[in-house]
C-alpha cells in the first residue's frame, strides 16, 4: 500500500491524527508538572520529549497549537519552571487520564491520583511516584509557522533517579524500571533491551 500526500490531506480528522501520531513510532511518555502563576498545579502527558544536546543539557518539547487554553504552556512562560517525570507502566491509566482537558484551577494531581512531591529549589511540583524527577528552566520557546505547534526549549537543572539505574558509563537504563512508553494518542507499551554496541567507526 502506498500513500501519497493528497491521500493523507484527505483522510478523515480523527483518523489522520491517529495514522500520522502513530507513525511517528515509539516515545517515551512524560508527565510534565508545573504550578500557574497564582498558585494552580498542573499535569500534563506529553510524548513529544527531544533530546537536543547535552551541553548545555536541553530538552525540547512539543506544546499543540495555543487556539485553546493550554494551561502547560502558559504556566511554563508565566514561571520559567516545570518539571518532568518519567513513571512506571503500572500507571498508564492514570498517565493518560492528564490528557483530560480540566478547566483552569483544577489539578489534574487530585483528579487522577498522583501525589505532588517539592522541592525547596522549585516553584513546579514533580509527581512523587516518579522514578525519573527532572527539574527544567525555560529557556526560549518557537513557534512553528507551518502548523501553530510550539517547540519548548529548557535546561535541565536537577536530577532525581534512583543511583542503580545509572551505569558506570552514564547509560540511564530506563528499560530496568518498567518506565512508560507511548504511541499516537492512546497507546502504551514497556520497552525491552535488545542489546548495546560500542561507539561506531568506520
Amino acid at each position: 500500500m502506498i500513500i501519497h500526500y493528497n491521500d493523507i490531506s484527505q483522510f478523515e480528522k480523527r483518523y489522520r491524527t491517529a495514522f500520522i501520531n502513530s507513525l511517528a513510532g515509539f516515545r517515551q511518555a512524560v508527565l510534565v508538572g508545573t504550578k500557574s502563576a497564582d498558585g494552580f498545579a498542573n499535569l500534563a502527558i506529553f510524548n513529544s520529549l527531544i533530546h537536543l544536546g547535552a551541553n548545555p543539557a536541553l530538552f525540547g518539547l512539543m506544546s499543540r497549537p495555543d487556539t485553546v487554553q493550554r494551561d502547560t504552556l502558559q504556566n511554563i512562560l508565566d514561571t520559567k519552571e516545570y518539571t518532568l517525570n518519567f513513571i512506571q507502566a503500572a500507571h498508564y491509566k492514570k498517565a493518560h487520564q492528564t490528557s483530560a482537558r480540566y478547566d483552569r484551577g483544577i489539578s489534574e494531581f487530585e483528579q487522577v491520583g498522583f501525589p505532588e512531591a517539592y522541592h525547596p529549589a522549585f516553584h513546579a511540583p514533580f509527581v512523587e511516584d516518579a522514578v525519573v524527577k527532572i527539574a527544567m528552566k525555560f529557556e526560549e520557546s518557537i513557534p512553528i509557522q507551518l502548523n501553530g505547534t510550539v517547540l519548548v526549549i529548557g535546561s535541565v537543572q536537577q536530577v532525581e533517579i534512583d543511583a542503580a539505574m545509572v551505569g558506570p558509563d552514564g547509560f540511564v537504563d530506563l528499560s530496568a524500571a518498567d518506565v512508560l512508553i507511548s504511541q499516537g494518542l492512546d497507546a502504551y507499551f514497556v520497552s525491552k533491551e535488545i542489546g548495546r554496541l560500542a561507539y561506531a567507526k568506520p
